[in-house]
């Protein structure tokens, strides 16, 4: 049977990798692609839907698209963008969760999660600390199938432009030769690769709780 697939953060680097992966995917009938801004792509498939991500009107738009669907959410800031702790907190903690609520209120066949390598709610970063307490978060939620990826620094084009993530993949690329064995998993990753490895844990429909680390997501 030929199924849904949503994504959450279909603007952000590795949304918009998923978006193109799955419309190259046979085993979807439609795509919905939850935006702020409209994609520049058009495809029979895809259906965009404008959002202020207010709990009211999600719930309002995906009732009736959740039921056995697949939900992907790669949503994402930084605190320079965002602002302030707060509002960071926000798109990488409450918004997951309003996900989450709405997956298990209606039905979602799973909930697929990009979240950062060294996740760790107990973590003295407040990055990897909100992270930690995102996934806790869902795993506690009570959704049926749960999958959550930790990618290490991303590689792609971003709409905007991140000094720090720039720096880093320019340093470590030439060092990448370096990253085997149990360094493996700091290597970078590209935003294509963590799409596909995304969809190909969604195929696999195996129930429960499932972390993918960065190493893991290039095999």
């Amino acid at each position: 049977m030929l199924r849904t697939a949503i994504v959450a953060g279909a603007t952000g680097l590795v949304g918009r990798e998923l978006v193109r992966e799955l419309l190259q995917e046979p085993g979807y009938e439609k795509i919905v692609a939850l935006v702020r801004t409209p994609l520049q792509l058009q495809d029979a498939r895809l259906e965009q839907i404008t959002t202020d991500w207010s709990e009211k009107h999600l719930d309002s738009v995906l009732g009736n698209l959740l039921k056995d669907a697949d939900l992907y959410c790669a949503l994402g800031t930084t605190i320079k963008k965002a602002k302030s702790k707060q509002q960071f907190r926000v798109v990488d903690y409450e918004y997951p969760m309003l996900l989450g609520r709405l997956a298990r209120k209606y039905g979602a066949a799973q909930l697929l999660v990009v979240s950062a390598m060294g996740a760790d709610r107990n973590s003295r970063f407040f990055y990897s600390q909100v992270k930690g307490e995102m996934e806790k978060g869902l795993a506690e939620s009570g959704v049926g199938t749960l999958h959550l990826f930790r990618p290490s620094l991303l590689l792609g084009e971003r709409e905007e432009f991140r000094l720090g993530e720039s720096v880093g993949a320019m340093l470590s690329k030439p060092l990448s030769f370096l990253m085997v064995g149990s360094f493996r998993k700091y290597k970078p990753i590209s935003a294509s690769k963590v799409a596909r490895a995304m969809i190909t844990a969604a195929r696999s429909q195996s129930a429960g709780i499932h972390i993918h680390e960065s190493d893991q997501l290039s095999e």
